[in-house]
């Protein structure tokens, strides 16, 4: 007799099922793969976009608010200082933009097969480290030309890539969640993400928002990550620990937020998407 999976709405509050996620561990390298793969398949420049859109970007950064309205940059260099900042910030929107469609884009293998439906925004977050590293690569390159050395704020790099994968995963459980029942998500995110680039440390410092106000702003949880990003790598300015701290927890509640509505749109996620 063939194996019979009940689905049923989750028992607690936040139930995640670790031994069948890790029983579905080659499920998920494979939508990884999958994702990576169609991201670079039949494509002219092929990776070469991954490094030309965040130098680009670099560049026009530079100039418009480094030069131009000569903001601050916490005693870097403005092109180490833009390029630290656009590489975990086009990681974050990369890969919640990616996530928001994954049960979407996926719903004719939802309808006809039961899988870990988390799978699907956990591998488009987990397919953008791939353009991540490729970009942390050339920064990496970048800073001994600018004359910067690792210092043992290096150590910490570590934990603000988490901290970016965890706030990307958040608001893409959440989105992706939210998309499967109302589709007109897919356009309001465009237009938040880019508004909430202008209310994250990457085109100016945090150090702007004045000391009363941090923990309010540290509660974009990608303002944590971005400051700390360009400490780990260039070893100046370290993140204010107010901010630092409110973004930890930001990204904390809005994970176990994710996971709670997710659980309860999986549920039915077959009949609505």
């Amino acid at each position: 007799m063939a194996a019979v999976t009940r689905i049923a709405p989750p028992g607690r509050l936040v139930e995640l099922d670790l031994p069948e996620l890790w029983t579905y561990r080659e499920l998920l390298y494979f939508f990884v793969w999958r994702d990576v793969k169609i991201r670079y398949e039949q494509t002219f420049i092929g990776v070469a976009w991954v490094v030309l859109q965040p130098v680009l970007t670099m560049i026009a950064f530079s100039v418009l608010f480094g030069r131009l309205a000569g903001l601050p940059s916490d005693e870097l260099p403005y092109p180490i200082f833009y390029f630290a900042g656009l590489l975990p910030w086009m990681y974050f929107s990369q890969s919640a933009t990616r996530a928001t469609n994954a049960l979407v884009d996926n719903q004719r293998v939802i309808t006809k097969v039961y899988f870990p439906r988390i799978l699907l925004p956990v591998s488009a977050v987990l397919a953008g480290l791939v353009d991540f590293a490729i970009g942390f690569v050339v920064l990496a390159l970048l800073l001994p030309l600018y004359g910067i050395a690792p210092t043992a704020a290096a150590w910490t790099l570590p934990y603000f890539v988490g901290l970016s994968v965890a706030a990307a995963l958040a608001v893409g459980l959440w989105l992706s969640a939210l998309h499967a029942r109302y589709r007109d998500v897919r356009y309001a995110v465009q237009f938040l993400l880019m508004f909430w680039m202008f209310v994250s440390p990457v085109a100016y410092p945090s150090s702007l928002v004045p000391a009363r106000w941090r923990w309010l702003y540290g509660l974009n949880p990608m303002a944590g990550a971005i400051d700390g990003m360009r400490w780990a790598l260039a070893g100046h300015t370290p993140p204010d620990p107010i901010l630092l701290a409110a973004s930890s927890a930001a990204v904390v509640v809005l994970l176990l937020g994710g996971l709670v509505y997710f659980q309860r749109v999986d549920v039915t996620v077959a009949d609505v998407v």
